[in-house]
């Protein structure tokens, strides 16, 4: 049987009897809630060496430089650098021998209820595992989804110290650090969508596979990530953007995916509400979408961001099986067009009633869930492989339930047939291309990209290996 977690009191004392660790607490917004815990318990005088909340925007900017926004990765990153160079200046002499000095930060909004957007911010920790180690950091995002500020607060406070004590006590078990962060909590009251680990205490940790684990575990139903690995919160990179979203396994990209994605984006920028706008283009992969027979595989994971990493585009873990849910989420930060690239073995999934079954509305409460004023499908065609027959968004035998309503959105503009696209491409199917990699037929490399045949024989992606290749 394992222990059970430690209470939130009980980490913020263990820390506190902990002699070696000692720091400060910057914090901004939802006041001080995570220091009050060390404080709370008693003997913080063994690890709390300053307080600060510069809550004045002012105040802010002159302690740690102008940002664009005040509750950003930007300014936390300004605070913890700032407040750990200013530890070390003033205590390195006198404490630095036996002491491990660290920074906790945080910066907050809680719920603005005449905007009524939930609560959020960022939160990080800077620390030394030993004496003299240059530092690690730990930077998480959070959503704050309870309704009452005061009860906010109080999460912010667990959760604050869930992040310090998970760095301090599990930074060589990340699986072990990421399952302490919601003790105490529950998903309904603090969502995580960003978790980046860096520095010595890190080495080897991939951030992309602990993003994947967030949505694994249900901290949160997203994550997202650059094409360089970096990890991002939406709103950093899709604020106030036009979007367009292809989903799909991308086991491996393939010749006809990316047509679809290349269509599809020619069309999009023909939209008159972009008004000359450059659409993000992001790629997601649903959990669904990752699952092999035995599960998730975090390796064959890897090897599809680094094929999507070849073109430079960001990647969307998700949790939205459904695409209203996806469209739903995007919406959260933009207003501007959304545009979605799919085939017509998705559409057809999309418009299947039988798949809306435990809704109220059914499929007309998916459809208008999905079909938002700034939304529009892209539908590549298909060819049927028994008959040859070319199947597009407007020959395509929908559902008879479904049939009327599809109609009223195609005849509408809200679904859109892609038109230049090769029909070269259209026998392609992903499954096949997988089987020719693994049974080393050399075919495969006619059914993808050039880049992308080059880095899967470069890296031994997907089963390739080059003694089977010979």
């Amino acid at each position: 049987m394992e222990p059970l977690p430690l209470t939130t009191y009980q980490k913020a004392l263990q820390i506190n009897l902990d002699t070696a660790k000692y720091g400060a607490f910057a914090e901004i917004g939802a006041g001080q809630e995570v220091a009050r815990w060390f404080f709370h318990v008693g003997r913080a005088s063994n690890t709390v060496a300053k307080t600060i909340s510069a809550y004045d925007m002012s105040v802010s900017d002159a302690i740690y430089g102008r940002c664009d926004r005040y509750v950003s990765r930007q300014r936390l990153e300004a605070m913890l650098a700032h407040e750990f160079d200013l530890l070390l200046e003033r205590l390195q002499a006198t404490r630095g021998e036996r002491s491990t000095f660290f920074v906790f930060a945080d910066t907050v909004a809680t719920r603005n209820r005449a905007r009524q957007e939930d609560g959020h911010g960022w939160l990080g920790l800077r620390f030394q595992t030993q004496p003299g180690a240059p530092p690690s950091e730990v930077i998480i995002h959070v959503g704050m989804l309870d309704g009452e500020n005061v009860r906010a607060q109080e999460a912010l406070g667990i959760i604050g110290v869930n992040l310090i004590h998970a760095a301090f006590y599990h930074h060589d078990e990340p699986d072990a650090l990421l399952s302490s962060l919601l003790d105490d909590l529950t998903r309904e009251r603090i969502e995580i969508d960003v978790i980046k680990l860096s520095g010595p205490a890190f080495a080897g940790v991939d951030s992309r596979l602990v993003s994947l684990q967030l949505v694994e575990r249900g901290f949160s139903d997203a994550a997202m990530f650059q094409a360089n690995g970096e990890v991002v919160q939406a709103a950093e990179v899709l604020y106030k953007r036009p979007i367009l979203v292809e989903r799909g396994t991308f086991r491996p990209i393939t010749n006809l995916t990316l047509d679809l994605l290349e269509r599809a984006h020619e069309q999009f920028l023909r939209e008159p509400r972009l008004q000359g706008e450059t659409p993000f283009v992001l790629m997601e992969m649903t959990l669904r979408n990752l699952a092999l027979e035995s599960g998730i595989d975090h390796r064959d994971f890897l090897a599809r961001v680094d094929i999507l990493r070849e073109l430079g585009h960001s990647v969307l873990i998700s949790n939205y099986g459904r695409y209203f849910r996806l469209v739903e989420y995007l919406s959260r930060y933009t207003p501007k067009p959304i545009g979605i690239a799919l085939g017509i073995p998705a559409l057809l999934e999309v418009t299947r009633d039988a798949h809306y079954s435990d809704l109220a509305g059914g499929i007309l409460e998916s459809a208008g869930r999905l079909f938002r004023d700034n939304v529009k499908l892209y539908v590549y065609p298909y060819r049927d492989p028994t008959s040859g027959v070319v199947v597009t968004a407007e020959t395509v035998r929908i559902a008879p339930l479904a049939q009327h309503l599809y109609s009223y959105f195609l005849e509408g503009g809200f679904v859109e047939a892609i038109r230049d696209y090769d029909p070269s491409y259209l026998p392609i199917l992903t499954r096949d291309v997988l089987a020719k990699i693994q049974s080393a037929d050399p075919v495969w490399e006619s059914m993808v990209p050039p880049i992308i045949a080059r880095a899967i024989k470069r890296d031994a992606l997907f089963g390739w290996h080059p003694s089977r290749a010979a």
